[in-house]
Parts: C-alpha cells; structure tokens; sequence
C-alpha cells in the first residue's frame, strides 16, 4: 500500500480538510493539480469532488462514509449540496450523497465507518442511526472509545486494518475488532498528535499522511493498515 506526506495550505492537518473513501476523494478548492494527481495516483479514486460545506473548508470535520454513501451534515448549504450531486453524477461515482438529520453536524468526529461496519458516538438520536445504518449498508453500533465520544477523530480505518489514539485500551480494540471487523494499531501523525484523524486520509488503496509526520510514525501507520501485525 503506498503512503506519501502531504499538506493543505501550508498546514499539515490533512484529514480535517478532505475526506475519502476508495472512491472518491473530497477536497476543498484551491487544492493545487499537481497534488491532486499525487493523491488520485496513492488513493486511486475514480474521481475527485471539489466542494466547501457550509462555507467552510473542513470537509473533513463535516463528512463521513463508506463505499456505498456520503454522510452529509444537514447545515451543507444548497448550492453546496447541488455541485456536490452534479459532480459525482458528472464523474460517473456510484456513491449515494446523502444529507443527515442529525442535529450534530461534525459527522467526520463523529462517525468512523468501513464497509464492514460503523461506529458511531452515543450522542446520536437513535432514529438518525437506524437511518444511517440502511443508506451505509452496514451495522452501526454507539460506542464511545477512549471514554470519548468522538469516534472520527480518535480512529482512522480501511477494510483491512487502520490507527487509533495512542491511549486506547485493549477494550477499545477489542471493541473496534468486533464492530469494524479489523486489527488496529495505537499510533500517532505529524510528530506525536494523538488525534490520528487530523492528519491522515486513508482507503483500501493508499494512504496519505500529514506533512510533518515523522518516518517512525509513518512505519506505525503503514503496520496499522496492514491489520495491526
């Protein structure tokens, strides 16, 4: 699996601007050409989507999903949600964009899903989990970890393995095993953050790590997403 460094705008929190799946990749605008080809060449997404949400360039902070859908935050403004349809029609992504009820709009902190299974925070109103649960195709369980409940942030995985907060206990990956139905490893990104979302984007093909990430780290990450062994 191929893994590269990689910054937005000068900054090397990566995950907080962009989302992806094996897919398709979200990124905000005015992500330069010559990085985007680098990130379809590691991901191999069939497509790339450009798009704010709510006026803001944290698609990271505001999207989840696995192969089957987008999770949107219900404060995506129209013409946002709009040019985001138009754009996956356009490229041809079978992938379902679809907007949540939820009065919690930070869904990339909250949500952590494969194509296996999803976690999901407990602060979730149950009948928006039941609706989640069919447009995923997956079973969505609320479980915090860490005693946190922010799942997205502490957990990043694929369909093969993934990384979490360097904290979690044996239970949290016994918990993460049972539901996401992969081995994890505790790890860090750019130069010892805990909170592994921030600076890593990952799918079943490819993993892009923040710019200051260290080659420790990136041994660590690589090890994680081979399955933790």
């Amino acid at each position: 699996m191929e893994i590269t460094r990689m910054s937005f705008f000068g900054n090397s929190n990566i995950g907080v601007y962009a989302y992806t799946n094996s897919k398709m990749l979200v990124l905000p605008p005015g992500i330069g050409s010559s990085d985007q080809r680098e990130m379809i060449e590691v991901l191999k997404v069939k497509g790339v989507i450009e798009s704010r949400i709510a006026g803001t360039v944290l698609n990271g902070v505001f999207i989840a999903g696995n192969d089957s859908a987008i999770i949107l935050p219900r404060i995506i403004f129209d013409d946002e949600l709009e040019s985001l349809r138009k754009q996956v029609r356009e490229q041809g992504i079978d992938i379902v964009p679809y907007v949540s009820g939820s009065r919690f709009t930070a869904l990339g902190n909250l949500l952590v899903c494969n194509n296996k299974g999803c976690i999901a925070s407990t602060l979730f109103e149950r009948d928006v989990v039941r609706d989640l649960s069919s447009v995923l195709g997956v079973e969505i369980v609320q479980s915090p970890l860490l005693n946190l409940e922010i799942p997205g942030s502490l957990l990043v995985v694929n369909d093969q393995g993934g990384v979490i907060h360097p904290d979690a206990s044996d239970g949290d990956l016994k918990t993460i095993e049972e539901i996401l139905k992969v081995r994890v490893e505790r790890a860090t990104v750019n130069a010892g953050i805990p909170f592994v979302k921030s600076g890593l984007l990952a799918n079943n093909h490819g993993i892009i790590v923040g710019g200051n990430t260290t080659g420790p780290e990136i041994l660590r990450i690589r090890k994680g997403f081979g399955g933790g062994e």
